[in-house]
């Protein structure tokens, strides 16, 4: 037998486990009951196909079945009834499943919905392998492929965001040189526009001389809906606003060792502004903007509920006070900033934006008293509080959020500097908490727990505590009738 053969047949079998299998030929038995004459011996479905007319059981049959069946036992089935079969296996295993033949591979490229491109020959080359094969892609990642692999090969790898590539140890520096020409990023975008019409989600690097690619992408992609865009600028913002249906854009103007691209500013959240109002979702990543661009935004997005400022942005000062512009704004999120924001201004010119309900910090350096001050000015309605790992927090810091009186929701993950004393002295000031989560948090301890704390813990709602490895509310808290009120969930824990 040959190689391949016995390979397809040995992947057959690993596919097909014994409760699989079992339920396989329990299709093929009420098949069978359907239609007396329907079997899966080659001969006697020929013999039996002359003398009867086709019953309803029939439908299940596939029409491509060949006379000869040999050993594929499938045959009989129908593209519909296997793809019924396949979404019961799992994703996980689907790219084994089309090795067994080409048919199956064909089905199961049908059933793929999201791609990440490490090689843009696959989609750009004579055969155009991508567009060919995968006709229903609901999200493609272009970045990975706009990278050029180094000269030599290389194990020395940067991983950066969701993105891991491999460097080459002898360059003095990872800037433009990495990318590949913006002629080729046209020609792919082109190409994916002219063979994935259903796409939803995109991912890729702007091409800098010309926006050809990118105009073809917005005529191309009416159910487009969410966009990540690196490298991005004021003019690879002008093609962007033809995207009537997006609602989800993430802009990277620069990333730290990847690449240092030219930049967004005003003008082109301006251009933005006017031509994606049905923006949900905002994220800037290295953006230079300020007030014109962000109050732009808060005036013609009316539909903006979530607003991220993340990876350094260079954002100048006063872009703080254009939130009360954003009449929907629910979430604001800021993730590795350095400064928060360079004040011009007295505090009392800034405002506040009522509608912003969860305040994310994540990865953020709050050293700056007045600037963090000027945030829970701005969002003093807030409901939810969230400090991830988050430097120069201390118990100084932390008191400022008392400014907020309506917070329900607080959650401190990875702040060593917050004692318990810090902690006590803000929450017993919220009359609304409800939902209180402290994770490796060094500073804060049990044995420090006062009964007025404790009390507290009682009444919450949600209450997850683990400040360190060690701790578990030791049993000194019972004198506060916590474990009573704690249910059964305590009694649990303490057993």
């Amino acid at each position: 037998m040959h190689r391949n053969h016995r390979h397809r047949l040995r992947s057959f079998r690993n596919f097909f486990s014994h409760d699989k299998l079992s339920s396989f030929k329990n299709v093929v038995l009420k098949m069978q009951l359907a239609d007396p004459t329907l079997t899966l011996d080659p001969n006697t479905s020929r013999s039996s196909s002359r003398s009867r007319s086709p019953s309803p059981a029939r439908a299940f049959v596939s029409t491509t079945a060949t006379a000869d069946l040999g050993h594929d036992a499938t045959a009989l089935l129908s593209d519909e009834l296997l793809i019924r079969i396949f979404l019961a296996v799992g994703s996980p295993h689907l790219g084994t499943v089309g090795l067994v033949s080409k048919r199956w591979l064909r089905l199961v490229d049908g059933l793929r919905h999201s791609l990440t491109l490490l090689d843009l020959s696959f989609l750009t080359g004579p055969s155009r392998r991508l567009t060919t094969r995968f006709h229903e892609l609901a999200e493609v990642d272009l970045v990975p492929a706009a990278f050029l692999p180094p000269p030599s090969p290389s194990q020395l790898i940067l991983t950066r965001g969701p993105y891991s590539l491999h460097m080459d140890p002898l360059s003095s520096s990872a800037g433009e040189l990495l990318l590949i020409d913006s002629e080729s990023i046209n020609h792919g975008l082109e190409v994916l526009a002219g063979g994935c019409p259903v796409l939803q989600r995109l991912h890729t690097v702007a091409p800098l001389q010309s926006e050809a690619g990118l105009v073809a992408a917005a005529f191309d992609f009416p159910t487009l809906q969410e966009l990540v865009l690196h490298r991005c600028s004021d003019t690879a913002l002008r093609p962007i606003s033809a995207f009537k249906n997006l609602q989800i854009l993430r802009i990277v103007a620069s990333m730290n060792g990847l690449y240092t691209g030219p930049g967004v500013s005003d003008i082109g959240l301006t251009i933005l502004a006017h031509g994606c109002k049905r923006l949900v979702k905002l994220e800037l990543g290295g953006c230079g903007a300020s007030f014109d661009g962000l109050c732009a935004i808060g005036r013609c997005c009316m539909m903006l509920e979530e607003l991220t400022i993340s990876d350094d942005s260079k954002m100048e000062g006063g872009w703080l006070a254009a939130l009360s512009y954003c009449g929907n704004l629910k979430t604001l999120r800021l993730e590795s900033c350095r400064k928060i924001v360079s004040l011009a201004e007295p505090l009392e010119f800034l405002g506040s934006c009522p509608t912003i309900e969860r305040l994310l910090l994540q990865r953020c350096q709050l050293r700056d008293k007045t600037s963090l001050k000027a945030l829970f000015m701005v969002c003093e309605y807030v409901k939810e509080i969230r400090f991830q790992h988050c430097w120069g927090l201390d118990d100084d810091m932390f008191s400022i959020s008392s400014i907020c009186r309506m917070v329900k929701r607080l959650s401190l993950e990875g702040c060593s500097k917050i004692t318990t004393e810090g902690l006590e002295s803000v929450i017993l000031t919220w009359n609304d908490l409800q939902s209180l989560t402290v994770v490796s948090c060094n500073s804060i301890r049990d044995d420090e727990v006062s009964p007025a704390l404790s009390s507290l813990f009682s009444i919450l709602n949600e209450f997850k505590w683990r400040p360190d490895s060690k701790s578990v509310l030791s049993t000194n808290l019972r004198g506060a009738g916590m474990w009573k009120k704690g249910g059964k969930f305590f009694r649990r824990l303490r057993g």
